[in-house]
């Protein structure tokens, strides 16, 4: 199961992320950046998650895809 992980202090709240793999990234609605959705968290960081794998290539693709590189996934 990928660990993904976002630098939420690096993020310039472009969208890429859940523009790209919505199942996973969402925009926070208290300050617009980038988060994982509450059911892939791993507690009460929003910026932390464990993924399925069968959405682990959707997470590369936005991790990819992020203008900043604040998207890492182990």
């Amino acid at each position: 199961m990928p660990h993904a992980t976002i630098d939420r202090d690096g993020c310039i709240s472009c969208g890429t992320c859940w523009l790209e793999c919505p199942d996973v990234f969402e925009e926070n609605p208290a300050d617009a950046k980038s988060q994982i959705v509450e059911r892939y968290r791993g507690g009460a960081e929003p910026g932390e998650g464990d993924v399925p794998d069968e959405l682990a290539d959707c997470v590369r693709r936005a991790a990819d895809a992020c203008p900043v590189v604040v998207i890492t996934v182990s």
